[in-house]
């Protein structure tokens, strides 16, 4: 379909800013069903055009843009979901910013990308109960942490018996949110298990050695089930573990490097995987060990190892059965 307009929508808490890119012209709708419904009258009447005629293109903010997502998906009507920085680097230059601004800027890319944008494909309601899940965790995981680091330093400087109420307090809510976390985890395992499709690609991928749960769940939501993301290459340049040159004329070559533009929580969850995989798999640990002891960097060594596990998942999914572990056989 060739689109012939493009719409722009920033969306914000209680509104959302829509304009129209060619046509010039900008207007704001309640961020909730009945403002939805009033913008398609409302495109249809300053375009003349039909939805399918329409790109409709709008930054992921999380719960803010969901709705919107949910009911564009509902009508069956085609929309794109970007990043801000992607949306925000491709324009170049820019000054100034208010809800009409970036309203203009995100419709201004939606049209000049219209040939190369893919529509978003709405996840389902089990990956986005998942979703949840993983994002109360990580909030609990995160407190949690907070109070272990404050009772060690109560621990170095204090005297327990001199400060009994303070040294309780955070030992029971450090042991309340250890019971609410191991709660998540087994609602997160019961919902997997309850879905047929997120059931065989779990099972899949914690048969590569250093993949669990908490990788495992996140990485059924950031592919959407691996719908988004389908080749193991792109996947790791998502995860900012794919080293680049930086390279130019004779004057500039550096060692090749991961880019910062990454996103930082499963390149965490990966490193993790990795430092496991070298300790628990015979041939990553044998791999590892070699490298280090001809000189070769740990870090670098470790990130290809997240490479290798990256591209294990990848290939279990692609041929749905697990990961076989052949070193042990090897003569």
């Amino acid at each position: 379909m060739k689109f012939k307009e493009a719409l722009g929508i920033d969306v914000s808490k209680k509104t959302i800013d829509v304009q129209l890119h060619l046509a010039g012209i900008h207007y704001k709708f309640d961020n909730k069903v009945k403002g939805y419904k009033t913008l398609l009258a409302w495109v249809k009447k300053q375009t003349g055009l039909s939805l399918d005629q329409l790109l409709i293109c709008f930054e992921h903010t999380g719960l803010y843009s969901l709705p919107l997502a949910v009911f564009l998906s509902e009508q069956k009507i085609i929309f794109c979901m970007e990043s801000a920085l992607q949306i925000k680097r491709s324009l170049g230059l820019t000054r100034g910013k208010n809800d009409r601004i970036d309203a203009q800027r995100i419709a201004e890319y939606a049209y000049l990308r219209r040939e190369q944008l893919k529509p978003f494909v709405l996840p389902s309601i089990n990956v986005l109960k998942l979703q949840k899940l993983l994002s109360l965790r990580e909030r609990m995981v995160k407190q949690r942490a907070g109070f272990m680091g404050s009772i060690k330093e109560y621990k170095a400087m204090l005297k327990q018996k001199e400060h009994k109420l303070m040294f309780s307090v955070h030992k029971k809510t450090i042991h309340f949110l250890s019971k609410q976390i191991d709660i998540l985890e087994k609602e997160m395992i019961d919902l997997i298990q309850a879905d047929e499709l997120m059931k065989e690609l779990y099972n899949l991928m914690v048969s590569v050695k250093g993949v669990g749960l908490i990788l495992a769940s996140n990485l059924l939501v950031v592919t959407n089930c691996f719908r988004g993301f389908t080749d193991s290459r792109k996947f790791a340049c998502y995860a900012g573990i794919a080293p680049f040159e930086k390279q130019s004329g004779t004057s500039l070559k550096t060692k090749s490097r991961v880019s910062h533009y990454a996103n930082k929580k499963i390149k965490s969850l990966l490193n993790l995987s990795a430092s496991s995989a070298v300790q628990a798999d015979p041939e990553l640990k044998a791999y590892y060990q070699r490298r280090v002891e001809d000189g070769k960097s740990r870090m670098s060594t470790l990130n290809i190892v997240r490479n290798k596990i990256v591209h294990r998942i990848f290939a279990v999914v692609k041929r749905g059965t697990p990961y076989v572990t052949l070193y042990q056989h090897a003569a």
